[in-house]
Order: structure tokens, then sequence, then C-alpha cells
């Protein structure tokens, strides 16, 4: 086999080792945007059957909070709805990043025929794309109205 083309094929496997490796850092990636979604719907169908001890769960340090518990409390009683969830929109934290971040993520919700609630989900991302990201939901806010954008601090 010529030298040119032994470099010629070389060449071929390197740009595939490289982007098959491009490739899986961005499925890890993404894989948190999914991470997220899932976290805040299930966060939403708890508060939905007005289970706070799930939502307490899923909330990192809302145990040992007294303003968290109280504000979970009040929003499982207020928000309580019978039947099945659907999330009208989701508007994740980020929607792109390889690595940590906090941002709010913004839900739009009801169950069956109801007015849809929309509430904001403070949210930290952990990690990076090589070693892993974790998806932590730090704070969920109270209802806000439909149009509204989500405020800096609830």
């Amino acid at each position: 086999m010529a030298p040119v083309r032994r470099l010629y094929i070389a060449g071929i496997a390197a740009t595939l080792l490289v982007f098959l490796a491009i490739s899986a850092l961005l499925a890890r990636v993404f894989s948190a945007n999914d991470a997220e979604r899932s976290a805040i719907t299930s966060l939403v169908q708890a508060q939905a059957r007005g289970d706070t001890d799930a939502m307490l769960t899923m909330i990192v340090g809302c145990r040992t909070s007294v303003a968290c518990q109280q504000r979970v409390t009040q929003d499982a009683s207020q928000l309580r709805r019978a039947g099945v969830v659907s999330i009208l929109q989701l508007n994740p934290s980020t929607n792109f990043s390889l690595g940590g971040t906090l941002g709010t993520a913004r839900v739009a919700w009801r169950v069956g025929q109801s007015l849809p609630i929309v509430q904001c989900v403070r949210v930290r991302r952990t990690g990076n794309a090589i070693s892993g990201l974790k998806v932590e939901l730090l704070e969920l806010s109270p209802r806000i109205q439909s149009e509204a954008t989500c405020p800096a601090r609830f």
C-alpha cells in the first residue's frame, strides 16, 4: 500500500473518531435537557396531585427550609387538580450548555380543560459534558400570570 494512501486512510479514521467524540458529547448535553424536562414534569405532576412529600424530595434543600416547605404546601393546596397533567409549554433554563449553569425554566401546564397554570422553576446543572451533567431543581414559584416572564427572585 502506498504511503499516501495510508496517510489518506489514517486521516479519514482520525476525522471519524473526532466526529464520534463530538457526537457523544452533544448527546450528553441534550440528555441533560431531557432530564430537566422530565424533572420539571414530575414536580408539576406531584403538585397537581397535592403530593407535598414528593415535591419536598424533588426540590433540593426544601426539607430543611421552613419557607420552602410553606411555599410547597401552599402551592400544592392551591394548584391541586384531579386528572392528567398536560405540559403546554416548557422553556428550559438553558438551551445549550457544556458545563454547569444556574437558570430559570418556565412551564405552562393544565389538567383536563382547566385554564393554564404558569410557574417558574430555578434549575442548577452541575458537571460538564465529559464527566456528565446533573440537574437539580432548587425552587418552584407560585403561579404567575399567563403572559408574565419569570421574576428574578421568587
